[in-house]
């Protein structure tokens, strides 16, 4: 006679922000309130039991396709989520709103992360797959990614740059970031580290700083080639440049081609002697 399975018990976790979770194990149907977090979830082979993602939630070009979309990172829509029957919902502290992540956390198990370095994305990831029962794929894209950064030859002189996030106000990703992170190991020294996070700043004070390279970011304002002028126009001696800012940004699977990409740009500014 067989014997019938057992329900599936909840396991309780600790998420990045110090909350205590109970999430059934293995979660059945997950909602993603980040886009980085959701192209991790279709990478460790969870897709099919991703049923919400946001509207920003661009990769895998399926995503939206295959779950429904229930907002935006800080507007949910809580009838969709609520049709949707979660078991997990993940989020982020940063890209999410405290008020909606609370009204969700009243009625579902959410588990949040807290991202301001690789070691706190890689930490990310293989939490993420013990939760959702994908553990050895979750170490194996961390040890990838660790090792793709451990790679990177640290320079003789870090360059000092800007990067910015937003035009219209200036916007600058500064100390406390993930992106000033991926920065320091690139081998750029940002320019703006004695503020904090994303401050606003003017022309002028952009000009004072006198940074070696400015880095336009293709989000979340979509900075291109015509707005290159601009900047170089505050800064002539600088080199300036658009950068994919979604390998800069996103701390989840797209990591895996991050290191390359800083090393090449890194050797495409590069500043003779």
């Amino acid at each position: 006679m067989l014997t019938p399975p057992l329900p599936s018990l909840p396991l309780n976790v600790t998420d990045q922000i110090g909350r205590r979770v109970a999430v059934p194990f293995p979660p059945q149907r997950i909602v993603s309130l980040v886009p980085s977090q959701t192209e991790l979830l279709f990478d460790l082979g969870l897709g099919e039991r991703v049923v919400g993602v946001t509207k920003f939630c661009i990769h895998p070009a399926e995503a939206r396709e295959k779950a429904a979309v229930v907002g935006g990172t800080k507007n949910f829509h809580f009838d969709k989520i609520a049709a949707l029957k979660p078991d997990l919902i993940i989020g982020n502290k940063e890209e999410n709103y405290q008020d909606g992540i609370e009204q969700l956390a009243a009625q579902y198990p959410v588990w949040m992360s807290d991202i301001f370095t690789l070691d706190d994305a890689l930490d990310m990831m293989r939490r993420v797959g013990l939760i959702t029962g994908t553990k050895a794929n979750a170490e194996a894209l961390a040890a990838e990614i660790a090792a793709s950064f451990g790679q990177l030859a640290p320079p003789a002189e870090p360059l000092s740059a800007a990067y910015f996030i937003w035009r219209q106000p200036y916007m600058v990703a500064a100390t406390g970031t993930f992106i000033d992170d991926v920065m320091q190991r690139a081998g750029f020294r940002n320019a703006f580290a004695g503020r904090s996070r994303y401050p606003e700043i003017g022309a002028d004070e952009l000009a004072a700083a006198a940074p070696q390279v400015v880095l336009l970011s293709s989000e979340p304002y979509p900075f291109g080639a015509k707005h290159v002028a601009e900047f170089q126009a505050i800064c002539p001696q600088a080199v300036v440049c658009v950068v994919d800012g979604e390998l800069f940004s996103w701390y989840g699977s797209r990591l895996r081609h991050s290191a390359a990409y800083v090393a090449a740009l890194r050797q495409q500014v590069a500043i003779p002697a």
